[in-house]
């Protein structure tokens, strides 16, 4: 009887995605998007408890355009960017980033990160989302260290990683190291096992990847040596190559994690990335309770949590320093030897974003003197033009802001005066499009990168969502 209810549950979860199949041309169906929402016919999957979210909240949206981006943007990953599917009888489904046709363990996580609240609501989207969780499962059992995924084991890579010279698998896109990829994978579980309740997801496989983790995350502490994973490109571009063979710059082995990449995946200067490392601290006390909870795997709750009191004790030693103007505040990279980098990106995890990942309470004292570092002219990839205020990347140059980062710093603040502030210039910088962007010219909004860029479109739903919740006032203003 379970079984056949298991099936019907399937066929109907197969009946809610939308037949339409995303072009060749993902170039074209992104300029397609300038127009707006797509057509409920061009749709990719359709959740009646979100489409019911949509039209409460913008009742309560006083500004027509910030209704409007909200309407476009919030269901934006489900429209355009899920292929919800079936692998060996249980719910799977592929997540693209937007322009790129390839699944990233961090952006898929974060795309969908949203929705967790609905899961209960609507047996069908609760179903695409434990089809990302196994998705990610078996990514992780393909190559731990990889960042993305492609659609099935023979397409082939992305463009630019085809001649990556490191250990290219059969489903693989592309092989960036960085801690935060897993981290994602186990903060999206845990946050659909607490949401929803349902341990389907949690079996041998998923087991198998988690532990699958754990190794990888001590292997990159090199007590060691280097470990098994290095990685070069032939590109112009400093950015994309980590230094010396591959392996990155030297850092002293203390029990902190290596990352060769950051979020952006931009190579790391040193390679204790500090928000990524804060990351894999929640994230592995999570997998403990998981394991705990779920899996019955006192082996596997036990490394995780010796692992995670490891990290969270060399970041307590290593991963802060001294600013001249703020104070002590958190490093955003470090090598063990003394040496940090004092800066912030917009991607997340960043420093910015610590408290909306659950890293740290937004009031402590250490966070909130991080924070003015952040958003001042002391981080270097702070930029204040004509259109906006926020932190960039050193991904996208100069003097370019991050939508990504004016959300989380409205995500992640306290102030009503600073979140009005955020919430226009959003409303001020979508060139009209109403979706949001990689980045924007601080100056002029007009010249923006990627047009369809899912991950940035359903956080913006999450801010408004946010503040809906717990400021409704703001939302009743006119910009």
């Amino acid at each position: 009887m379970v079984l056949t209810t298991r099936r019907s549950a399937l066929k109907t979860f197969l009946s809610a995605a939308a037949t339409a199949v995303l072009p060749a041309d993902f170039a074209a169906y992104a300029k397609a998007l300038s127009d707006g929402r797509p057509a409920p016919a061009d749709r990719k999957f359709r959740s009646r408890a979100i489409e019911s979210e949509i039209l409460s909240i913008r009742q309560r949206i006083a500004d027509p355009q910030l209704a409007a981006m909200f309407e476009c943007c919030f269901p934006n990953t489900l429209d355009t960017t899920v292929t919800p599917g079936t692998f060996a009888g249980h719910p799977d489904t592929f997540v693209v980033t937007g322009d790129i046709d390839a699944m990233w363990l961090r952006d898929s996580s974060a795309q969908v990160w949203p929705y967790l609240r609905f899961a209960r609501q609507d047996a069908q989207l609760s179903m695409l989302l434990e089809g990302v969780v196994r998705r990610q499962a078996r990514m992780v059992l393909i190559d731990p260290y990889a960042n993305a995924f492609t659609r099935s084991p023979t397409s082939p890579p992305l463009s630019w990683a085809v001649h990556d010279k490191t250990e290219m698998l059969p489903g693989v896109a592309e092989r960036k190291w960085e801690v935060d990829s897993l981290c994602y994978v186990l903060r999206l579980a845990h946050g659909y096992w607490s949401s929803t309740g349902n341990t389907a997801p949690f079996d041998r496989e998923w087991q198998a990847a988690a532990w699958k983790i754990v190794a990888t995350f001590r292997q990159q502490q090199r007590l060691h040596g280097h470990g098994p994973y290095s990685f070069a490109r032939m590109s112009e571009i400093s950015s994309e190559n980590p230094p010396l063979d591959g392996y990155g710059n030297p850092a002293r082995p203390v029990g902190l994690i290596f990352s060769m990449f950051r979020p952006s995946d931009d190579a790391c200067i040193y390679p204790f990335l500090v928000p990524a490392n804060l990351f894999a601290v929640r994230s592995l006390n999570q997998l403990a309770e998981i394991a705990t909870h779920v899996l019955n795997d006192a082996k596997l709750a036990a490394e995780s949590a010796q692992l995670s009191a490891t990290v969270r004790q060399a970041l307590a030693q290593y991963g802060t320093c001294r600013h001249p103007a703020h104070g002590t505040i958190w490093a955003y990279e470090a090598d063990g030897y003394g040496n940090v980098l004092m800066m912030d990106d917009a991607n997340a995890p960043s420093l910015l974003s610590l408290p909306y990942l659950g890293l740290c309470d937004a009031r402590d004292p250490l966070y909130q003197r991080t924070r003015q570092f952040a958003l001042s002219s002391s981080n270097p990839y702070y930029f204040a033009g004509t259109a906006a205020q926020g932190v960039g990347s050193p991904h996208t140059g100069l003097n370019q802001i991050w939508p990504l980062a004016i959300i989380l710093r409205a995500l992640t603040s306290n102030d009503d005066q600073e979140i009005t502030d955020c919430l226009r210039w959003l409303r001020g910088t979508t060139a009209g499009t109403d979706f949001m962007h990689e980045s924007f010219d601080d100056n002029n909004p007009r010249t923006f990168t990627r047009p369809w860029f899912a991950w940035a479109n359903t956080l913006f739903g999450e801010l408004i969502l946010q503040i809906a919740d717990t400021r409704p006032a703001l939302l009743r203003q006119s910009f």
